[in-house]
């Protein structure tokens, strides 16, 4: 495996790392402020405020590692992204803030404000609707290098059914694993009330999740025919996908083995999300940009590897250290501490 194989695996397993945790997050957001709407925050509210207390200052580090690493190990990335996710980029930046701003407000014990609240709910599903845009445009089509310079072609992008359908998917994808996730996290402190609660929204966003994957897969026929292509080359790992989703929907549905059902559901989007990056290689941005050009020179790459792996290596018994001593500690869950 050559130095540009290593570092966008590296780089794509840190996305993952996001995609997962983000997703848990910004769910519990949005259904922290859809309770209140519907009345039922007395039944979620302490399982979504156990959860997100410690976790919630450790969530963009996966992102931030990711940026760096794609810019350190694929300079030209910066070119041709920079530019033309400016306005989405800024976009994103100014809701993730928002969002902190939130987090801060409410950690410190300031009034609840209605207006806050619905950002809070808001930003849960705008943040990954606006991050899902870099996917959009890496198949190709939107962007115009015309006259020496990159341009975001917005007609192209907001008039195109595969925009939509990659923003719909993320979004429900969000509400999906947030909710599995929530569901597990509320069986082990024993809160049957909030468990049977967060179940039905797990197994409401259950089948639009996987819809809307199969959907995006057929639309990505007419964007980009050479992905799509590649894409069935790799079939079976997109079967395997949806054999855990099928799995995890029926530990769900059964009210049994709930945090195997969660693991399932990370299984399934484990898979999911690498066969989409292996058939969409060599290309970072099609057809301008592959793996290839312009990446690093040797012994920054040897150095970039070295410490991507080594902050992984740190980042995993970090995040089991936290679930130990807070997420899933007896008393802590139990709302006892």
């Amino acid at each position: 495996m050559d130095y540009e194989m290593i570092g966008i695996t590296v780089l794509w397993f840190f996305l993952y790392g996001y995609l997962i945790v983000a997703s848990v997050d910004f769910g519990a957001g949005f259904y922290s402020y859809y309770t209140k709407q519907t009345n039922k925050n007395h039944i979620t509210h302490n399982i979504i405020q156990r959860y997100l207390s410690p976790v919630w200052e450790v969530t963009n580090v996966f992102l931030v590692f990711f940026f760096i690493g794609i810019v350190g190990f694929f300079p030209d990335t910066a070119y041709y992204y920079g530019t033309a996710l400016l306005l989405p980029g800024s976009v994103a930046i100014i809701l993730l803030a928002l969002r902190g701003s939130y987090y801060a407000f409410a950690t410190y014990g300031a009034e609840e404000s209605k207006f806050y609240s619905f950002l809070y709910g808001a930003t849960g599903l705008l943040i990954p609707a606006s991050l899902s845009t870099v996917l959009t445009i890496s198949e190709g089509g939107y962007i115009s290098t015309e006259n020496d310079g990159v341009q975001l072609l917005y007609g192209e992008l907001f008039g195109s059914l595969y925009s939509w359908g990659v923003v719909l998917l993320a979004i429900v994808s969000v509400l999906f694993i947030s909710a599995s996730f929530l569901t597990f996290y509320a069986s082990r402190a024993k809160d049957s009330q909030a468990m049977s609660l967060l179940r039905k929204y797990a197994l409401t966003w259950s089948f639009p999740s996987i819809g809307m994957g199969i959907i995006v897969f057929f639309l990505l026929n007419k964007r980009n025919p050479e992905h799509f292509q590649s894409m069935l080359d790799i079939w079976w790992i997109f079967g395997l996908s949806l054999v855990a989703f099928a799995l995890a929907t029926y530990f769900i549905w059964q009210k049994k083995h709930l945090g195997i059902a969660f693991i399932l559901v990370m299984i399934q989007y484990f898979l999911a999300f690498f066969g989409y990056g292996a058939a969409h290689l060599p290309y970072l941005l099609y057809p301008y940009l592959t793996i290839y050009d312009g990446f690093t020179n040797e012994t920054m790459a040897i150095s970039l590897i070295v410490a991507f792996i080594g902050g992984l290596l740190m980042l995993i018994p970090s995040l089991y250290l936290l679930m130990r001593l807070f997420l899933f500690d007896a008393d802590y869950i139990e709302g006892k501490k």
